[in-house]
This record gives structure tokens, C-alpha cells and sequence, in this order.
């Protein structure tokens, strides 16, 4: 029986009121199978035990909002690199998001399901995933990459379904495609954004007819839930109208529309860290001129909307949109949540069983307990006495994930 013990540590976990100290976790076979004081654990001849020296573990991040396969929407690379390329850079993404202490993810774009599959066959180290394959675009909107010359630059081949659909039927019948490439949820993008070639972040993208015809489609098919990609307040507005479950980024959100989330329960999930950092390459002339002129006005608002938002009660989760910035910076996105008003523990649930149970996941993972994955990681100090700590994967001695080392910083 494959069984370690994890010994003299402090448990940091959200289902706890305080930390627990001086605890010992055992592992077998993946799981936890239990959580004590070292000296009421018996353990099996053979057990493999790991001294914590004191440090903190806490649950294994989920990072809301990623593109594992994407490396900042750069269209010349798509243009001039093989496509073999694509996939190789993706496997440094994969352990660069494991590396920042992100077990479990939610890929908003262009994960397919032969990268979640050879994930769960331990074919290279990634995290866990759910998986939306190709999001939803009108034609000309947020994820239709045709340029005025006509060379359409959207990352396209079998199993990856082109993201262009438009009316009733159309967007049923991508619905059905994406759904049947194995989509574990939709993504559909209701306002332009940031990196798009056709149209700007507050440009309402797709009509309420349309959007509820997603979603219902959607529910027909597995009760799979629909997440949208939603800048502008028309389109916000729209998706939570159409009964959308997420939404993501949110940057023009209004009080009206805050409050119409929080009493229908939708989710926010903010990336503050992608409008941070996209700031920063516009300041440094890392984006090109009219990106970065969109780029700097989406910065304007969202810290304060955000803020806004969070004190209407709209519940927020963790993402950080990394992929369109680069990866393996992940857990920087708690400090940015903790500006607009969450406690270091509220920041850290957001992120692990307050995610896990926005994804129906919560049986499985999300925090360290009896019966749960063992997918954990280990700190040499308290984030709740510096949150921002955990933001540098230097700071994050091991991983665990399914109970394996998949990081080791520690010996």
C-alpha cells in the first residue's frame, strides 16, 4: 500500500475556524485517510514519513480562469511556428502552474480533450482540469481572429472546433459541437476584450435570444453550466439575464447589475492579476498601441468595480486569465483579492472549496480532509500573516498532488 505521513506541520485549510497546529496527515493511495496528532496515527510498515518542520500545508489552489495552451496571444507565433510547438510550450505551462501551487484548473480556451486525457494518464506533470475546448464568438467578436486580409488566426485543428457562431441556430449547433469535443463546460464571450483584433472590451457580443439558447442547450445536455468571458455592462447584464452561472473579469459591472448577481447566486470571477500585469506590459510597450490603449483604460475601472462588487455580496472565485499573461504566477491573484476587501482566509477559499464547489467538485478536493484527493501544498510561513507570500512559487516547498511529490523544494 502506497502510504505517506505528513508530520509536525500546521494545517491552514477553510473548512477550520483557526489553523490547526502540530497535526500529521496521512496518505494512501491518493487519498487522506486521516488527520491528527503524529502520536494517534498508526501507520503501516513501509510508510514513508515526511517531517514538516513546523512549516504550513495548505489544500491545493484551483485557478478559475487559465489557457493552459496559450502563450499570450501572440498571432505571429501562430502564424510562423509548427503546430508541434504549441503543444510543447504548453507542457512548461503545465508544471509552471503545479510549480505556483495550482493542482486543479478550469481551462477557459483551447485545452482539448486529448490534453485532459493525457493528464489524467500521467503522460507529463499538469494540473487536473475541466476544460471548455473552444469558446463562443459572433463573427468579428472576442475569439474570431479573421484579419482584415482575411487570414483567419485562431489556433484550429481536429478536436479544436472554430469558435464562430451567430443566431439562435448557430449558436445551438456549436453548443452541440463543443459540447460533443468533450467540453466540460461552455464559454462563451458576450462583450469584446482586451487582446481581440475586431472590437474592444466594452462592445456587447451576442443577444439575450442567443445566450438563452446556449444555456439551455447546455442544461439539456448533463446540466453543464456556461461561464462568459463579459467586460462591458450590456454584456454582463445579458449573461446573468440568460442565466449564465460565471462570470469573468466583469470590469464595467455597475451596482444594478452586482446586486442582480448576488441574488441570483452567479459566480464573479475578477483575474484582477491579468488586468495588473496586461497594465504593466502597456506601461513597458511590451502591447501593441491599440491594445495598450484598451489595456490601460480596462485598468481604470476594475479595482474600484471590483470593490463595488465584492461589498454587493457577489460571490468571487480565483482566476487569473494566465496564458493571455504568463503562467506560474497564479497565487499573486490572492494579495489582489485581498485590495478589494477579502481577509487572507476569505482569499484563500475562494481559491480552493469555495471553487471546487462552484465546479461540483467539493466531494473530491478544495480542502484537506478525511476522503479528499491529496493534493496539497506546503509553506514555510503563515499566509495569513502575509498573503502575498504565497505569491512567488519560490515560496511553495512541495506540491502534492493525488498524494504524489509533484514539487520538492524542501530536501
Amino acid at each position: 500500500m502506497n502510504s505517506k505521513l505528513i508530520k509536525n506541520i500546521t494545517i491552514i485549510d477553510p473548512s477550520q475556524d483557526e489553523p490547526l497546529d502540530n497535526r500529521s496527515i496521512l496518505v494512501k493511495n491518493g487519498k487522506i485517510v486521516a488527520i491528527d496528532k503524529a502520536t494517534c496515527i498508526d501507520i503501516d510498515d513501509g510508510c514513508e514519513i515526511i517531517d514538516g518542520e513546523e512549516n504550513f500545508i495548505l489544500p491545493g489552489f484551483i485557478d478559475m480562469h487559465v489557457h493552459l495552451m496559450a502563450n499570450g496571444f501572440l498571432f505571429e507565433d501562430a502564424m510562423n511556428n509548427p503546430l508541434a510547438i504549441h503543444f510543447y510550450k504548453a507542457l512548461k505551462n503545465m508544471k509552471d502552474t503545479i510549480d505556483a501551487g495550482v493542482t486543479y484548473v478550469r481551462d477557459c480556451g483551447l485545452a482539448d480533450i486529448g490534453v485532459k486525457l493525457a493528464q489524467k494518464k500521467g503522460m507529463f506533470l499538469a494540473p487536473k482540469m475541466k476544460i471548455s475546448v473552444m469558446p463562443l464568438s459572433i463573427s468579428r467578436g472576442h475569439f474570431d481572429f479573421k484579419l482584415n486580409s482575411g487570414f483567419d488566426m485562431v489556433m484550429n485543428y481536429p478536436g479544436l472546433p472554430h469558435p464562430v457562431c451567430n443566431g439562435v441556430e448557430g449558436v445551438i449547433t456549436k453548443t452541440r459541437e463543443v459540447l460533443g469535443s468533450k467540453a466540460d463546460f461552455i464559454k462563451v464571450m458576450t462583450t469584446g476584450g482586451v487582446v481581440s483584433i475586431n472590437d474592444s472590451p466594452e462592445f456587447t457580443q451576442f443577444n439575450r435570444r442567443e445566450l438563452k439558447a446556449i444555456v439551455s442547450e447546455a442544461k439539456m445536455r448533463g446540466n453543464t453550466k456556461v461561464s462568459a468571458h463579459a467586460h462591458g455592462s450590456g454584456g454582463i447584464e445579458n449573461a446573468v439575464k440568460a442565466g449564465i452561472h460565471f462570470i469573468e473579469h466583469g470590469t464595467y459591472i455597475n451596482k444594478k447589475i452586482a446586486k442582480l448577481m448576488a441574488d441570483e447566486g452567479t459566480y464573479l470571477v475578477p483575474t484582477r492579476l491579468v488586468i495588473s500585469e496586461t497594465k504593466k506590459n502597456a506601461e513597458k510597450g511590451k502591447l501593441k498601441k491599440d491594445l495598450s490603449k484598451k489595456a490601460m483604460e480596462v485598468s481604470k475601472f476594475h479595482k474600484e468595480n471590483m470593490g463595488m462588487a465584492y461589498n454587493e455580496g457577489v460571490k468571487m472565485l480565483m482566476g487569473t486569465d494566465s496564458g493571455v499573461i504568463e503562467h506560474g504566477q497564479n497565487l499573486k491573484e490572492l494579495k489582489l483579492l485581498c485590495e478589494i476587501g477579502m481577509e487572507p482566509m476569505e482569499a484563500i477559499t475562494s481559491g480552493t472549496i469555495e471553487a471546487a464547489k462552484s465546479m461540483e467538485i467539493d466531494n473530491e478536493v478544495g480542502s484537506i480532509a478525511i476522503g479528499k484527493s491529496a493534493d496539497m501544498i506546503m509553506t514555510d510561513k503563515n499566509p495569513l500573516d502575509d498573503i502575498s507570500y504565497l505569491g512567488d512559487s519560490n515560496n511553495i516547498l512541495m506540491v502534492f498532488q493525488d498524494g504524489k511529490i509533484v514539487k520538492n523544494r524542501f530536501n
